[in-house]
């Protein structure tokens, strides 16, 4: 992050691609409702305005998704549930706790609609790709990875996730799945653990009574989609050169073994240094690095959020990230706009990395990632 701000004539890694970014202000406002992340997606959406970077995307209007829409993946009961207690916001259904609602995943008014905009929005940005009116699509109010097809989980409430891998299947026969989020993307894998079509890959962390607590080493996949599946456990205070390391070991062979046409990234920024999560130690720059090794595949690709519970960091994470897929290098200093006093004490873009432990051994490290790679040979 050099302290020049974002120049039109930068021609580095990027600036020529076709990126699509999903807006409304109506969409923003749902995200904004969501009780675990309040005004988060007004912050992500403010700060990449700031720094002028929408005048290089091209802005899509996200569609609402039907009840058909997320019954590609979602059981119409599941469904039909939640939308019968969103009209009313009721908490007392007894139903309701065999949907997983409740605990981790409130009862709101209007958490179906919520539901309906972010599928709809990850489908709209899916569809663009298919439609290859761009090469890069994003929606960083998406990325609800731990839903499951009949139950909420971990205030994932639809898995927008799936429902743009199953659209990006309509055209593309092999279609990638990466999930960079602090929590293992158990909803995704196991809505495509049987299939050799989608190939799930996530790093995560990985510790007894952490959720979800899946995504072991040994995880990986069932029947035809045994293999397919490659989880990568990792311990506490982990920063980024170590991460970069171990991520491109692993995608290098699963690019090679898999060969994927398409790509969904789930960026979740609760990896961050100063996240309260306060398990890795991350910094934008760390993932950016992993963004750019995937895009330099060049392959159609959806880019979702995730977690990221410090507002702030979350924010400078994926403007950071959305000004790497177009090759621009911002400014130090936070431009002036509607949140600019969140983001004190030193209004800064960079986020420091805290002074804690790595508890990955790197000999330990070694030897999952040759467990990975042998586990990949199997890949037919």
């Amino acid at each position: 992050m050099s302290h020049r701000g974002a120049r039109d004539d930068d021609d580095s890694c990027g600036s020529n691609r076709k990126v699509a970014y999903v807006y409304s202000p109506e969409y923003i406002e749902h995200c904004d409702s969501l009780s675990k992340v309040p005004n988060r997606a007004s912050m992500v959406h403010s700060l990449i305005e700031a720094y002028g970077l929408l005048k290089h995307v091209s802005t899509i209007k996200p569609q609402v998704a039907s009840i058909e829409d997320m019954a590609k993946f979602h059981t119409d009961s599941y469904l039909e549930h939640l939308h019968k207690i969103s009209q009313d916001g009721d908490n007392d259904d007894p139903q309701s706790v065999d949907y997983g609602l409740g605990y981790d995943c409130p009862v709101v008014e209007g958490i179906y609609d919520y539901a309906a905009a972010v599928g709809g929005a990850t489908l709209t940005a899916a569809q663009c790709l298919v439609d290859q009116k761009c090469e890069v699509a994003i929606n960083w109010a998406g990325g609800w990875h731990h839903a499951k097809k009949d139950e909420a989980s971990g205030f994932c409430y639809v898995n927008d996730a799936v429902l743009g891998i199953l659209k990006l299947r309509e055209k593309y026969e092999r279609v990638l799945y990466v999930d960079v989020d602090l929590h293992h993307g158990d909803g995704v894998e196991d809505a495509f653990s049987f299939t050799s079509k989608v190939m799930t890959v996530s790093l995560h962390k990985f510790s007894p009574g952490f959720f979800p607590g899946t995504g072991d080493l040994c995880d990986t996949g069932l029947g035809k989609g045994r293999w397919y599946a490659v989880n990568v456990p990792l311990e506490d205070g982990i920063k980024d050169d170590r991460y970069y390391q171990t991520f491109t070991s692993v995608m290098q062979e699963v690019r090679a073994q898999f060969n994927p046409e398409a790509m969904v990234m789930q960026l979740g920024a609760d990896t961050m240094a100063g996240d309260p999560m306060c398990s890795f130690n991350m910094t934008p720059v760390g993932v950016g690095k992993c963004l750019q090794h995937v895009l330099e595949w060049q392959l159609p690709t959806l880019l979702l959020g995730g977690g990221g519970y410090n507002l702030a960091n979350t924010a400078r994470c994926w403007t950071y990230l959305t000004a790497a897929v177009l090759g621009k290098t911002l400014s130090s200093e936070i431009p002036d706009h509607e949140f600019f006093t969140e983001y004190g004490p030193d209004y800064s873009l960079e986020i420091s990395p805290s002074c804690r432990p790595d508890r990955n051994d790197t000999k330990h490290l070694d030897q999952v990632i040759s467990t990975i790679k042998g586990n990949l040979k199997n890949v037919v």
